[in-house]
């Protein structure tokens, strides 16, 4: 087999391999641009992950998408058995889907901090109408007019009241002490 002569503009590189002779050519633009792209993904990437460790790694973002598909299953079908508000009061995206609920309607009685204004302290160990957390959904359920706790229940649906229930429950312990007493006395503002 003969080589086939190069293009008269075409020149050939001096070396040769086999027989194999090559041309003496830039690379394409397009080449190039795929090259130095690249280059530039790897810089921005490790100074994402490694340097600036903005990143979550490979276990933390495992650890993530499993509390969501673990929130995501106990919400589906809130049950308000005293295992299921204890497991939802341990995954941080329900507790944090029941504290902007809790700020939005029960903070103006029992405070931002659960600590007590109008309605009870609902972080110490001394509760009213029973601290378990079916009686806490209980509560929530039916309200307490005499004193004027509304039935949120009814109003909010089920999920997000077992999901306020839940955020009340992360203050807790399960297995803690539960004190009832016989009424409240509201504090005077401060």
């Amino acid at each position: 087999m003969t080589p086939i002569p190069p293009p008269e503009d075409e020149t050939l590189r001096h070396h040769s391999f086999d027989g194999i002779q090559e041309f003496d050519k830039r690379l394409p633009n397009w080449w190039l641009m795929t090259l130095y792209g690249a280059i530039l993904f790897w810089v921005g990437y490790w100074a994402y992950f490694q340097w600036f460790h903005v990143g979550l790694d490979g276990p933390q973002a495992v650890t993530r998408e499993m509390t969501k598909i673990e929130a995501a299953r106990l919400a589906a079908a809130p049950t308000t058995d005293n295992a299921s508000l204890w497991k939802m009061s341990r995954n941080p995206v329900i507790v944090e889907a029941g504290r902007t609920t809790f700020n939005t309607l029960c903070a103006s009685c029992h405070t931002e901090k659960l600590t007590g204004a109008i309605g009870p302290n609902l972080v110490d160990h001394l509760w009213i109408h029973g601290g378990t957390p079916t009686e806490i959904y209980a509560t929530l359920e039916k309200g307490v007019l005499a004193k004027g706790m509304p039935a949120w229940v009814p109003v909010i649906g089920a999920k997000k009241s077992a999901e306020a229930v839940a955020y009340i429950l992360s203050f807790h312990q399960e297995g803690e002490p539960i004190e009832v007493q016989a009424a409240w006395i509201p504090q005077a503002p401060k």
